[in-house]
C-alpha cells in the first residue's frame, strides 16, 4: 500500500503511528498516534533515535501543543507475555489510533505491517525518518517510555534501568542473573525466563 505515496504531498488528517519498546526485557511497549496541524508546522521532526534527549524533550512539548490530535497508548507486560510482543504492539497501536479525538483519513504505520484499524492504513518502512507525523509519534512514544524507565530506576535499583531503558545490555543481563526478575520484567522473553527459572530452582533447592 505504501507504493506510490508521496510523503511530502500526503493530505491532512493523516495519523502517524509508531512504537517504542519492542526489544527491551522489561516495561510496557508504548505507542503514539499523531495528526499534525499543517497550519502549525514543527521544525526538526526526525526519528526519535537520531535526536538528543534534550531535543526530544523540547519537541515532545511542542508536538503536544501544536498537533491537531495525539494519543499515547501502551500494552502492559502482562499483555506482552500473554499475546507475544508483536500482537501486543499491534494492540497498543490500535489503542493509540482509537484514542485520537479527531478521526484520521489515513493512518501511516512505521514498519512493514499494520494493526487492524477502522480507518485506512499503510505501512511505511523507516517511516520515522520519512513522514513527519510518524516522527512526531516516535518522539512522543520514546519520551514517554524513557521517563517511565527513569522512574523504575528508583523503584528497582541495581538493574541500571534508567540507563539502558530495559534493553538487554551486558549490565542489564548481569543484574538480571544476580538479582532475578522484577514484576516489570517480561517473563516470555528468553533471558528473563532463564533468570526466573534459575531463581525458582535456587529457591526449590533450599526447601
Amino acid at each position: 500500500m505504501q507504493m506510490g505515496l508521496d510523503f511530502n504531498l500526503v493530505e491532512d488528517l493523516v495519523a502517524g503511528v509508531d512504537e517504542v519498546g519492542r526489544g527491551p526485557l522489561c516495561g510496557a511497549v508504548v505507542t503514539a498516534a499523531v495528526i499534525l496541524d499543517p497550519n502549525r508546522p514543527i521544525l526538526g521532526l526526525n526519528d526519535s533515535k537520531k535526536l538528543t534527549e534534550a531535543k526530544r524533550e523540547a519537541l515532545f512539548d511542542e508536538i503536544c501543543e501544536k498537533a491537531l490530535s495525539f494519543c499515547i497508548a501502551r500494552a502492559e507486560v502482562e499483555e506482552i507475555d500473554r499475546l507475544n510482543i508483536l500482537q501486543a504492539t499491534m494492540l497498543a497501536m490500535q489503542r493509540a489510533v482509537e484514542g485520537l479525538h479527531v478521526t484520521p483519513k489515513l493512518a501511516l504505520i512505521d514498519g512493514n505491517r499494520c494493526p487492524k484499524l477502522a480507518v485506512p492504513a499503510a505501512p511505511v518502512v523507516k517511516g520515522d525518518s520519512q513522514v513527519p507525523a510518524i516522527a512526531a509519534a516516535s518522539i512522543l512514544a520514546k519520551v514517554t517510555r524513557d521517563r517511565e524507565m527513569s522512574a523504575f530506576e528508583l523503584i528497582y535499583p541495581g538493574y541500571g534501568i534508567g540507563g539502558h531503558k530495559g534493553y538487554p545490555t551486558p549490565v542489564h543481563l548481569e543484574a538480571l542473573a544476580r538479582l532475578g526478575p522484577t514484576p516489570i520484567h517480561r517473563r516470555s522473553f528468553a533471558p528473563v525466563r532463564a533468570a526466573w527459572e534459575a531463581r525458582e530452582g535456587f529457591s526449590s533447592s533450599l526447601i
